[in-house]
C-alpha cells in the first residue's frame, strides 16, 4: 500500500488533580474549544468534548504520527498552561497525572457523542469515580483501586 490510512477512535477521560472542582461554568466552553484546537494541531481531531467541573471526556481520532501518551500529555500541559492566567481561581490549576483511554468502534460514535455531551446531567446521579470504575470494568482494564485516585 502506497499510503498510510488509519481511523483509530479513542475515548479519553481525565480529571483535575485530586478531582477538585476547578473548571468553572463560565470558562468551560472556552477551555473545551482550546483543547479541541490543540488536538487538531496535534493531528488528532476532536469529535466531541465535554465534562464537568472536575473532569473531561473527549472522543478523538488518534494521529498516525504520535503515540496517545504524547498527545494526551501535550493536551494536558498546554491546556493547564492556558487556563492558569485566566484568573485567580485558576492560578493553581492542574490535571491528574494519569488518564483513561478506550478504543471505540465507528458504530459507537453517535451514542458516545451523546454521552459526552450530557456529562452535567450524568453527574446528578453518579460520581466521576463510579463512572470511571464502570468504564474500566466495561473495557476489561485491570486496575489497583489503591492507586487509582492518587
Amino acid at each position: 500500500m502506497a499510503q498510510t490510512l488509519v481511523n483509530i477512535l479513542v475515548h479519553v477521560v481525565f480529571s483535575t488533580k485530586e478531582r477538585r472542582h476547578l473548571i468553572k461554568a463560565e470558562i468551560k466552553p472556552t477551555l473545551h474549544a482550546y483543547m479541541a484546537g490543540t488536538l487538531n494541531k496535534l493531528d488528532s481531531p476532536c469529535l466531541e468534548i465535554g465534562g464537568t467541573s472536575n473532569h473531561v471526556h473527549l472522543l478523538m481520532v488518534l494521529s498516525k504520527n504520535a503515540p496517545l501518551s504524547s498527545i494526551v500529555g501535550e493536551l494536558k500541559k498546554s491546556s493547564s498552561k492556558w487556563i492558569k492566567p485566566q484568573g485567580p481561581a485558576y492560578a493553581h490549576f492542574a490535571w491528574q497525572d494519569g488518564y483513561g483511554a478506550f478504543s471505540v468502534g465507528q458504530s459507537q460514535v453517535p451514542l458516545l457523542k451523546r454521552y459526552i455531551a450530557r456529562q452535567e446531567e450524568h453527574r446528578k446521579t453518579r460520581t466521576f469515580e463510579a463512572e470511571l470504575i464502570d468504564m474500566l470494568r466495561k473495557y476489561g482494564v485491570s486496575y489497583d483501586e489503591r492507586l487509582l485516585w492518587t
